[in-house]
Formats: C-alpha cells, sequence, structure tokens
C-alpha cells in the first residue's frame, strides 16, 4: 500500500468526524427549506465470537455496503481484515450517542460495529436521548450478523476449560486418576437431583457432569503418545449414534422402543465381538447395580442361568436384584426410595426427640 494511501480502517483526510457535519450540509435537524431533516439511521451491527469471522447474514453485508458509514472503536476487530477485503471502509472510532445523532442526519445510515465487550456506554446514552423526547432521534435497528447455534455455549466451556487448565495451579496439575473419584460423586449428585425433581439442580448436576467430560479431555490433550481432544470425544459418540440409530440415519425400520433396542443390541454385538455377554459390564459398579446388568444381560441373551445360592445376606440380596430386574424394577433406585423414607423417619423422630 502506499504510504499517502489511508488504511481501511483510518478516515480519510476528507472523512467528517462522527461529530462533524459534512461541508455544505445543515445542521443535524435542519435542512436548506427550514423543515426538520430526515432523521437517519443508526445500526448496532452484532456478531457472535463463536461463529468464524466474516460469515456475515446477507442483510448485514447489504447494510454494510449501502452504509454512508461504518464505525468501529475496536482497531482489532476480528471482522474488519474480512470487510476491508469486501471493499468496506471502516472507520475506528467511538463516538458519543451526541456524536452518533448528529452524523446520522440529514437521513444519513451510520453502521456501528459492536465490539466484543459490547458498546454499554453508547447504548445507554441513546437510550437517554431518545427518552428525553427532546432530541429528533434516527431511527434505532440492532442488526444480528450471526447467530449462535444450539450447544455453541459449549466453545465457551472448551475455552475456560483450556485457561484453567493452563493457569490455575490446581487444574494444572490434576490428572484422569486424581479426578475418577470426582466424576463418580458427580454422578450421584445428579441421580440425586433427578430423584428428587429439582429442576435447578438438575441443570447444575448436568453441568458438572459436563465439567468432568471437558476437563479429562483436556487433559487427555497431552498424552504424549496418544493424544485426543475433546473434538475427537464428540465424534466418537456421533459416529456411535449414527451407526447404532439405522432406524433413523439408514434404511432400517423401527416402530417400537423393543425393536429399537433390539437394533442397537444387534450392532453393538458385532462392533464389540465380545466372546460373552458378560464382557463390558464394570464390576466396579453397586452391588444391586451389578447383579441387575447381570440378570439383564442373561434374559436378553435367552440364556437359562439360575443365580447361585448359599448362605449371607449377599445372595439373598442377588436373588432379590435378579427378581426386580425381571419386573422391570431398578433395585438401586428401588432401595435408595425406601432409603429416603428411612431418612424422613430418622428426621421425624429425631424432631419428637427435640421437642419432647
Amino acid at each position: 500500500m502506499n504510504a499517502d494511501t489511508p488504511d481501511a480502517d483510518t478516515p480519510r483526510a476528507d472523512t467528517p468526524r462522527a461529530d462533524t457535519p459534512r461541508s455544505g450540509t445543515p445542521h443535524a435537524g435542519a435542512a436548506h427549506d427550514g423543515t426538520p431533516a430526515a432523521p437517519g439511521r443508526v445500526v448496532l451491527l452484532t456478531a457472535s465470537h463463536r461463529v468464524a469471522p466474516g460469515l456475515l447474514s446477507w442483510p448485514a453485508w447489504r447494510t454494510l455496503h449501502a452504509a454512508d458509514r461504518v464505525l468501529c472503536a475496536d482497531a482489532g476487530h476480528p471482522q474488519l481484515p474480512y470487510l476491508r477485503e469486501a471493499g468496506v471502509t471502516v472507520e475506528i472510532a467511538a463516538p458519543a450517542a451526541e456524536e452518533l445523532v448528529a452524523a446520522c442526519a440529514p437521513g444519513r445510515t451510520v453502521v456501528v460495529l459492536a465490539t466484543g465487550e459490547g458498546d454499554r456506554a453508547l447504548t445507554d446514552g441513546l437510550a437517554r436521548m431518545a427518552g428525553s423526547g427532546r432530541v429528533a432521534m434516527p431511527d434505532l435497528e440492532l442488526l444480528p450478523g450471526s447467530y449462535d447455534l444450539p450447544g455453541a455455549r459449549l466453545l465457551d466451556l472448551v475455552e475456560v476449560m483450556d485457561r484453567i487448565r493452563r493457569e490455575c495451579p490446581w487444574s494444572s496439575r490434576q490428572t484422569h486418576q486424581g479426578l475418577a473419584k470426582y466424576g463418580i460423586e458427580e454422578a450421584y449428585e445428579l441421580v440425586e437431583a433427578i430423584e428428587d425433581g429439582d429442576r435447578d439442580e438438575l441443570r447444575e448436576e448436568l453441568g458438572d457432569v459436563l465439567l468432568q467430560v471437558v476437563f479429562h479431555a483436556r487433559i487427555a490433550e497431552e498424552h504424549e503418545e496418544e493424544p485426543f481432544s475433546v473434538d475427537d470425544v464428540a465424534g466418537t459418540i456421533v459416529e456411535k449414534l449414527i451407526h447404532r440409530h439405522p432406524h433413523v440415519f439408514g434404511d432400517e425400520r423401527a416402530e417400537t422402543p423393543e425393536e429399537v433396542k433390539e437394533h442397537w443390541l444387534r450392532t453393538k454385538a458385532v462392533e464389540k465381538r465380545r466372546a460373552s455377554v458378560t464382557d463390558g459390564v464394570p464390576l466396579g459398579q453397586p452391588g444391586l447395580a451389578l447383579a441387575a446388568k447381570l440378570a439383564s444381560r442373561v434374559r436378553t441373551a435367552g440364556l437359562d442361568v439360575t443365580p447361585p445360592s448359599g448362605d449371607g445376606i449377599g445372595y439373598e440380596l442377588l436373588a432379590l436384584a435378579v427378581r426386580a430386574e425381571a419386573a422391570g424394577v431398578d433395585p438401586e433406585a428401588a432401595l435408595r426410595a425406601a432409603g429416603r423414607a428411612y431418612r424422613d423417619a430418622i428426621r421425624a423422630a429425631e424432631g419428637r426427640g427435640a421437642t419432647g
């Protein structure tokens, strides 16, 4: 670029400041014949930082090209290189509300490219002017140039987790092994929120479980030999879901939940190629859940296996868990419900003792 050629972000010498009318142009609010001038238009253009810069809607591009002036307070705004490439001249300026209103008269359109931190002072100033009733205000328009897609806040979570991993003295030292207990705790707290029916708690606990996934994935990026990222984790489960739902993404048909489960188990069997129906059943899970899972595998496979019997409460609990699974009852959930009732009875007894 020639040294004498102004940059696209720098106003030309003959370009008036936001608070300066063009030469020969009457001041804001006055036309040549004394009648009120057209108020003009202020367009606040926003763009999601989660969407790649330059990917703006057609209304946004059309407005940018048609505007009399385009202003931006941030010289490092990520959209600027793409606006320059598209031939849009952007002035680096942060006008006050009064200056911006004056720049719109007579009948001019001024686009303000919102910064990442927002333009609170400007919007508050415009609101005060409009509310005063003493100023002929231009039309004010909020124009989203790009929108967040569902799940966009997950990108924020990944970004925040990355920074925490790099800068937090505690988080930067954590390992998969060290975090394992928290995963179990968060899963139990999620179950409790579900069983309590507390929507606020449910939302919070789902977030805590999600944090465990993102945290472990961030740690996995640092493995010297077999690193993987949260994108790899998401990609794996996406592929699995598509493959196990041929009735949704393929040509298979499934009209009932039972047929869906049949598809799932058949596809899973091909994927895993397990030698036993017990393969993949984690032995470290709670005892009742383990017994019910084994009984479910036996029933699904059509095997005739009588639960072992013997002395001791363990065999009695095993028989109860198998019976519950056959009846469609989750023995863990049933025992937790009974445990809650027992807890309530204890609290009631404590209350009677305190008042007795």
